[in-house]
């Protein structure tokens, strides 16, 4: 495809079927090179040149400042195309999303840098993620002081501290560092780092199961020089900041999230119902295809799938509560793994054989359970809405 094409599908109507043909294309690209990026746990450079040129990177941002400003149901279709060629694309491209979804609301964030980052995406395709989890603390979701510090200095603030997880790090141009000041009251939140400053270094540690290709390495900081204005949103730790996500933002992390998966999950079948397709065994003499058993297991996937198309479509279009999105991703992404699971089983070796793609999207789909809220916080907030509710008293 010519930069010119690429180029003109920045202008299409992001409902159109001209821009659903340009996703389809795009996975099919973006999957010629995902097996190779996940045998040598390489970051995809190119890829997200691909969606620059495309102008997918700054989906999110405001029309008003050169984005698309796509709505969530728009954005679930791009991730869902993003993640069927090479999920952790995807998974850094939901960062990207999310961030730039609420950026431009977050009054506690200065306006120049709200409007320098929009516009890096815009032009550079610049990537942002937030760097959280810390060897000690684990996921702040569950709570706790981060061990970064920034200490305060004439000219600003200086960053010390080991963030792990990374997502995305090789690629990142801005970094939203969650750490605490060194003050006698200690305040929490965000200091925004580039990428280039001084003091920045990369301990390159990631070797996991799945989602290799997002090169999650630890990060350290080490006396990093950070201008007053970039601490962003730093508050006492017991008062609630703008930052948070709100029912919005929870809905839109899980619908984004749910639909990675379960395009991992729909790559998973495509292949399987083309190999199913074309294996025709000696004693057999017809494709596997033609046998019931399998034309049931392909149904049972499907159906599987279908369940998972409906709940993210009623959830991106406003169909479901907001305060139900956790519940959307939990059931999402175990019919995900489970529909993977059906072929893994059904078809031996060939589904675990490295020259095959099923069991690197095994791998992959797998790494939905470990994405916040974990299926334990999502069940049991569900568990104490429901003990919330009056009783009715055992009523039929």
């Amino acid at each position: 495809m010519s930069l010119n094409t690429f180029h003109a599908s920045r202008t299409l109507d992001l409902d159109s079927p001209a821009f659903a043909d340009v996703l389809a294309r795009l996975s099919d690209e973006l999957a010629a090179s995902a097996g190779e990026h996940d045998r040598q746990g390489s970051f995809p450079h190119g890829n997200f040149q691909r969606l620059h040129a495309h102008g997918l990177l700054a989906l999110t941002v405001p029309r008003r400042l050169g984005g698309r400003e796509a709505s969530l149901a728009q954005a679930r279709r791009v991730i869902a195309a993003v993640a069927r060629g090479e999920p952790s694309t995807a998974l850094v491209l939901v960062m990207q999303y999310l961030q730039h979804t609420r950026l431009q609301q977050n009054l506690a964030w200065p306006e120049h840098l709200r409007l320098r980052l929009a516009r890096e995406a815009v032009e550079q395709g610049a990537l942002v993620n937030a760097l959280r989890v810390e060897p000690e603390l684990g996921t702040p979701a569950r709570g706790g002081l981060p061990a970064t510090i920034a200490r305060r200095v004439p000219e600003g603030w200086r960053i010390s501290g080991r963030k792990i997880y990374s997502t995305g790090i090789p690629g990142l141009t801005w970094l939203s560092v969650w750490a605490r000041s060194d003050e006698a009251e200690p305040r929490v939140g965000t200091w925004l780092v580039h990428r280039d400053t001084p003091g920045i270094r990369i301990e390159e540690t990631w070797d996991h199961l799945g989602m290799r290709a997002t090169c999650s390495h630890d990060v350290i900081f080490e006396d990093v020089l950070v201008p007053e204005d970039h601490a962003v949103d730093i508050l006492p730790a017991h008062q609630p900041r703008p930052s948070e996500l709100d029912h919005n933002g929870v809905l839109w992390l899980a619908v984004l999230l749910s639909s990675l998966y379960d395009g991992v999950a729909r790559a998973a079948r495509d292949w399987l119902v083309g190999w199913l397709a074309g294996r025709t065994p000696a004693n057999l003499g017809a494709p596997l295809s033609s046998l019931p058993r399998f034309q049931e297991l392909v149904g049972r996937i499907d159906a599987l799938l279908l369940s998972n198309r409906v709940l993210l479509d009623a959830a991106a279009e406003g169909r479901i509560a907001a305060s139900e999105a956790t519940q959307v991703k939990y059931l999402v992404t175990t019919q995900a793994i489970s529909a993977v699971e059906l072929g893994l089983e059904a078809i031996g070796n060939p589904a675990l054989a490295r020259g095959n793609p099923l069991e690197r999207h095994y791998r992959d789909v797998l790494c939905s359970r470990i994405h916040t809220p974990q299926n334990d916080a999502v069940l049991g907030a569900a568990g104490r809405a429901a003990f919330a509710l009056p009783s009715r008293g055992g009523q039929a």
